[in-house]
């Protein structure tokens, strides 16, 4: 695992294609009937990404604290981003929008500090050769149920499969060799067995072809990083992990979806994630001319100013206390003599911690540096005393959380036990 991704804390996952030229969900609009397909790829005569600014999408994701991105270079709808060689639909063939988009993108992420993270779905519903096997086991029997995904019983074609994985690891090598992505974020997995995908061979090829190329967990046991979806994990998975998650409740631009994330929601989203250690990916539809809808920008920048005013809290550090002993998420930095508390409502007298067993040295808030009294009460034996912390001042709080600087003297060490019988 690269250490870049580790520290970066937050990404932005942007979900951009056709299905935004009529607000429908991405691919899955006619894989569930919800538009007939014809419609649904009709709308390649409608994206023109005619207002794009890739420099004005970096500008606003590193004013949102994101350190990555991750874009969809081609969905379950085999509608590629690029002009690709292997074959298959693509927007600069098959669009208004008549370019490639992935090195304009790639180009204005790097200019800008951000590592560069290209989606690829491993499936494609409207390749000729992609129903052409049957899952022998298939993990969500109702996702495969499909004639965009399996072929009538008896009807199995291996050599249209092997076209298929052709078509998949050509595509595949150009995002490598064109792009030079940081992150490669698979997708479409559970559709086939890890031996009808050739997942080994798959991710040799990118093992040898671009090592410094981080993979999500998506390649069945052959990535890099688990990446649950749209819902905190009540425990961490084992580091490194990622959440995706979306500022409303769709992936792609739905105007019809108002349901957003305020900016507090998203900082609570956020400092919980990274109190577990894992990463934020946030998911972001643009419009389909390449612009941002303004009831993303908000939240963003939302985020974007807690961000600023807490970075020590934020990059570079791992999680922090286990469960109960703090009312609330933390982290620790990567020296791990300084924690970093998480109140999201101000407190009213104190803040508590239980089982420190490493003496503090000083307290203070982040963003001010205001020092604040604290004490600790109790203990006997092995079982730490309860350390109390001043509440801070009004005029130190910060909007939607605040954040409290424990600087201890020596490494942490925290009691888990039950205590004496």
């Amino acid at each position: 695992m690269q250490d870049w991704f580790t520290d970066a804390k937050l990404g932005v996952f942007l979900h951009w294609g056709v299905y935004a030229v009529d607000g429908v969900p991405e691919s899955w609009a006619f894989f569930d009937g919800v538009v007939p397909r014809e419609r649904y790829l009709a709308q390649l005569d409608g994206f023109t990404a005619s207002a794009w600014d890739p420099d004005a999408w970096a500008d606003l994701f590193r004013r949102a604290g994101a350190r990555y991105t991750v874009l969809t270079a081609r969905h379950h709808d085999g509608i590629a981003l690029w002009d690709s060689a292997a074959g298959g639909l693509d927007v600069v063939r098959h669009s208004p929008a008549g370019r490639d988009l992935l090195a304009p993108y790639a180009r204005a992420m790097r200019e800008h500090g951000l590592k560069v993270g290209l989606y690829y779905s491993l499936s494609d519903w409207n390749h000729p050769d992609y129903a052409s096997v049957r899952h022998p086991r298939p993990p969500h029997p109702e996702l495969v149920d499909s004639p965009y995904v399996t072929p009538p019983e008896g009807r199995e074609d291996p050599e249209a499969w092997a076209r298929y994985l052709a078509y998949r690891d050509r595509q595949v090598e150009e995002l490598l060799d064109g792009y030079a992505p940081d992150l490669l974020w698979f997708d479409g997995e559970w559709e086939r067995s890890e031996e009808q995908w050739a997942m080994a061979a798959l991710a040799a090829r990118i093992r040898a072809r671009s090592p410094r190329t981080v993979c999500n967990a998506r390649l069945l046991g052959h990535g890099d990083y688990a990446t649950p979806e749209q819902g905190l994990p009540m425990r961490a998975p084992k580091p490194p992990w990622e959440l995706c998650l979306t500022l409303n409740d769709s992936w792609g631009h739905r105007p019809s979806d108002r349901n957003h994330k305020t900016p507090g929601m998203l900082v609570r989203c956020f400092a919980e994630t990274v109190g577990m250690g894992g990463n934020l990916l946030l998911g972001v539809g643009p419009r389909e001319d390449g612009s941002i809808p303004e009831e993303a920008v908000a939240p963003l920048e939302g985020l974007g100013a807690w961000v600023r005013r807490h970075a020590e809290a934020v990059y570079g550090t791992t999680g922090g206390l286990p469960p109960g002993h703090h009312y609330g998420p933390s982290t620790l930095s990567a020296d791990r003599r300084t924690l970093h508390l998480v109140c999201f409502d101000p407190p009213a007298e104190t803040v508590s911690v239980r089982g420190l067993r490493t003496p503090v040295r000083r307290v203070s808030v982040l963003g001010t540096g205001t020092p604040l009294g604290h004490r600790v009460t109790g203990g006997l034996h092995e079982v730490p005393g309860v350390l109390w912390i001043d509440a801070p001042a009004p005029k130190d709080l910060a909007a939607h959380g605040t954040v409290l600087a424990v600087e201890l003297d020596g490494e942490l060490e925290v009691y888990e036990g039950q205590g004496r019988d």
